[in-house]
């Protein structure tokens, strides 16, 4: 926790119109995708700044066509790859940095980026000395990640806008429509998985909504994920074991993200906990029935369907932390099994419910 004596530097010098921005936000794939309205903003307010984005690989898969933006590409996993980022900026300058990650790993590639303003989070809402790496912070807020992204543009002065437009290709959209044509009616998205274990729902409870959801709306059901024996195996169990398996089209480990996010623009709703496809789902207009009890719906539920979500974190601050869900630090987890445990079959089904109806 910061000392309160300790100075805090609120951008107050940023410049009228920037020229060079550059903005290092490296992962993961839903906070990358969160950037993207920023990113947007700063197109539509300074539409002759050239953007350059520190990423990683991996986040191109999403991002490759976003036009206008330059990338840098980062191997986070290999430090010689540092070294090479620093014979990079080597000579450039830029007007602005956004410094949009707080880890160590980012906060290795600030010093080589040379730019007068570099504006970070404010210290009480970022971690890993991450105020020793900016010279300029934004207000700290107890909001969405999305706002606070946002609050870089509104840094800079720019009007902050609510617009992805992710660069999805005619190839994506065809791989969608010929995976859906499998079965005629509605379609319905379940994403299982989380990177983190702690944010995964019951299997048996899943299972019981891909019934539900099959006989009560007569829906179809396509599961989505990412690669990997436990996503696999839980993907193939769910398919597998479903009342009518015909119904349900298994593509855990099967899609891009660019082919995910043509998936999800055309499905009714997407089920899932707190995950990435949650915030591509937001991108492409599709409802989100998000299952949350780990981290608040209000720090990083899908931004236009909270009114969809089953957020069990009050009820698990409480019950496992023995606190009060309004004094704990912004950022709480309850990282423990018991929390997702919390979410019953009924409280998703009553959310998807509002969806078939209409009120969403």
């Amino acid at each position: 926790m910061r000392n309160s004596d300790d100075p805090i530097n609120p951008v107050t010098a940023a410049p009228v119109s920037p020229e060079r921005i550059c903005l290092v936000r490296l992962s993961a794939l839903g906070d990358v995708c969160l950037t993207v309205p920023l990113v947007r903003s700063l197109q539509r307010s300074f539409p002759k700044a050239q953007i350059t984005w520190v990423t990683t690989a991996p986040m191109l898969h999403l991002l490759e066509g976003l036009e206008g933006v330059e990338f840098v590409i980062v191997e986070k996993a290999n430090p010689f790859a540092y070294v090479s980022f620093y014979r990079q900026m080597r000579g450039r300058k830029f007007d602005v940095l956004l410094a949009a990650q707080a880890s160590f790993r980012a906060h290795f590639l600030y010093p080589a980026i040379r730019a007068p303003l570099k504006i970070g989070f404010h210290p009480d809402e970022a971690r890993d000395s991450h105020r020793w790496f900016v010279n300029q912070h934004l207000p700290g807020k107890r909001e969405h990640l999305l706002d606070s992204f946002l609050g870089f543009a509104r840094a800079l002065g720019a009007k902050p806008v609510l617009e992805w437009r992710l660069p999805i290709t005619d190839a994506d959209n065809r791989f969608a429509e010929e995976r859906l044509r499998s079965q005629p009616g509605a379609w319905i998205a379940l994403n299982p998985l989380a990177s983190k274990p702690e944010r995964n729902w019951v299997p048996k409870r899943y299972a019981a909504v891909i019934d539900a959801c099959i006989e009560r709306w007569n829906c179809n059901v396509v599961l989505t994920g990412g690669p990997g024996k436990v996503s696999a195996s839980l993907g193939e169990s769910l398919a597998c074991n479903a009342s009518k398996p015909d119904r349900v089209l298994n593509l855990v480990g099967k899609t891009t993200p660019k082919q995910l996010a043509a998936l999800l623009k055309r499905v009714k709703l997407l089920i899932a906990p707190d995950t990435g496809p949650v915030h591509i789902a937001t991108a492409v207009g599709t409802p989100v029935v998000g299952l949350y009890a780990v981290a608040s719906s209000r720090l990083s539920g899908p931004y236009l369907s909270q009114h969809l979500v089953v957020d069990r974190y009050p009820d698990a601050v409480r019950a496992i932390l023995g606190k009060d869900p309004e004094r704990v630090p912004w950022k709480t987890r309850v990282k423990s099994p018991r929390a997702m445990e919390l979410i019953a079959v009924d409280d998703v089904l009553a959310k998807v419910e509002l969806v078939f109806k209409g009120e969403q």
